[in-house]
């Protein structure tokens, strides 16, 4: 593929740095996981994981722990709160119709 840099204007040249730019960080990130899946599979053929030889997990299973939530919406068990941050709607809500927060609890 080849481009005449020089038959286009500024607006499309900086929208080709903006994309090249993409690409290689894209690329870059896929570069990294392939080398990461092929040192976890050879030690795997030793018997081993990654976590166990290097003491540290894979970077794409760790993550920021969640806290696991503390409160339960009374009409919809699927919302819930951590108890942690600004309070939502429903408990503010329910604390200003006189509800005890501890009715909440899960």
């Amino acid at each position: 593929m080849e481009i005449d840099l020089n038959s286009l204007n500024r607006s499309e040249l900086e929208q080709l740095r903006t994309d090249i730019d993409k690409a290689i960080s894209t690329l870059a990130e896929r570069e990294r996981q392939a080398a990461l899946d092929a040192v976890e599979q050879a030690a795997q053929a030793h018997g081993f994981s990654l976590k166990e030889l290097t003491g540290v997990a894979p970077a794409k299973t760790r993550g920021k722990a969640k806290n696991p939530p503390k409160y339960r919406h009374p009409e919809n068990p699927s919302v819930t709160w951590t108890g942690r941050g600004r309070k939502p709607q429903w408990i503010k809500d329910a604390e200003a119709a006189g509800t005890d927060i501890v009715e909440f609890a899960i």
